[in-house]
């Protein structure tokens, strides 16, 4: 599909006209609780639709979240669906969007995915997961991790206002621009990567060096904008390739030390960049070590190092800036156990260096 992407501060104000072009008489808006503190909640409340609010979730949706969504979106008669938040509140719209047309007399995870035809506008309120652009989205099951992926859930249209930015906590605005650094180099070494992933991965990488200092230091306006494109290249490129290594091994460190997703990232990928420079002999990319050298070897370069291993320095400093430190275990060893056997295989594959299993203990019991 062909999506279209407004980008620049105050360019919310176009929902309106979005709206009326596809004659959508009544939504669903779905946002979650920093709605009502954003710079753009009027602008989305004056919109030429009937809106039917839903934020009936939790930060790491759950499948019956999203099945209150689905019911309330079909007995509402909604024609239409706004998502206006992070990566959970997209995420949760994409899976209302995509559940919506089956029966619910069965499990919507053990149906056929179809394309229901809703339009959906997704509106980013961080620069993070870039999930306004990807046919992904994350919702937990009985507490397992579900990945739902279906070309017809990229939102039709996206819309990067990063005037919404502005009042993001700082925390919050490290952690998801961290996401979106490690999205752009995860998937420029990923053994899917393309041409096309590579040139959003170099995009999202080069806003970010360029810009990351005024963003997160000096709350500079026209830095967020810059970021906030960034976080969109970065999920363009992550919807090409899907992520590596670092997110694979991330989400049982979020669940363990109730770290955010950007967070529990940024901490394993530098540790898994060390680990697959240090065993070339393990090359997983069928373009062979050479290709590889040539990736790991641009990656620097973007990032202004002169070497991949001083790269990897770098990233450990700048999360030192960032003060965001390693976790801390009291019960190590068998944590270590726990954490190397959550690491779920397939994503894994998607790494150009195969990492085996005391290999993912070893990075683990660096991180922790």
């Amino acid at each position: 599909m062909s999506q279209k992407i407004i980008f620049g501060k105050g360019s919310c104000s176009e929902i309106g006209g979005i709206i009326t072009g596809i004659g959508a008489k009544k939504a669903m808006l779905v946002c979650d609780s920093s709605f009502p503190y954003l710079s753009i909640k009027d602008t989305v409340e004056r919109l030429p639709c009937e809106l039917i609010k839903f934020d009936g979730f939790t930060s790491n949706p759950l499948y019956e979240d999203v099945c209150k969504g689905v019911e309330l979106f079909k007995n509402s008669q909604c024609s239409a669906i706004i998502a206006v938040g992070g990566g959970s509140t997209i995420d949760v719209a994409k899976c209302v969007k995509l559940f919506c047309g089956m029966t619910p007399d069965k499990s919507y995870l053990e149906q056929d995915y179809k394309d229901t035809g809703v339009p959906l506008i997704a509106v980013p309120t961080t620069a993070g997961t870039g999930s306004e652009s990807t046919r992904h989205a994350v919702i937990y099951f009985k507490g397992q991790k579900q990945s739902i992926s279906h070309e017809s859930i990229i939102p039709d249209c996206a819309i990067l206002d990063s005037s919404v930015l502005k009042t993001l906590p700082l925390y919050q605005k490290k952690c998801t621009m961290m996401d979106a650094l490690c999205q752009g180099i995860e998937s420029w070494w990923s053994v899917n990567s393309t041409d096309e992933s590579i040139e959003y991965s170099r995009q999202a990488e080069s806003l970010i060096a360029e810009n990351l200092d005024s963003y997160i230091f000096d709350n500079n306006e026209n830095a967020a904008e810059k970021i906030m494109l960034a976080a969109n290249y970065s999920g363009r490129a992550i919807n090409i390739t899907q992520t590596t290594a670092p997110h694979a091994m991330s989400y049982k460190l979020t669940s363990m030390y109730h770290l955010p997703h950007g967070h529990a990232v940024a901490v394993c990928l530098p540790e898994v960049w060390r680990y697959m420079l240090n065993h070339p002999e393990n090359c997983a990319d069928s373009r062979g070590t050479e290709h590889l050298d040539k990736v790991f070897n641009d990656i620097a370069k973007c990032m202004r190092a002169s070497s991949p291993e001083q790269a990897a320095e770098m990233l450990d400093e700048l999360l030192n800036r960032l003060e965001l430190g390693c976790p801390h275990s009291e019960n190590r060893a068998e944590d270590l156990e726990i954490l190397t056997d959550s690491v779920n295989e397939t994503r894994l594959k998607n790494s150009p260096i195969s990492i085996p299993k005391d290999g993912i203990k070893e990075i683990y019991d660096r991180i922790i």
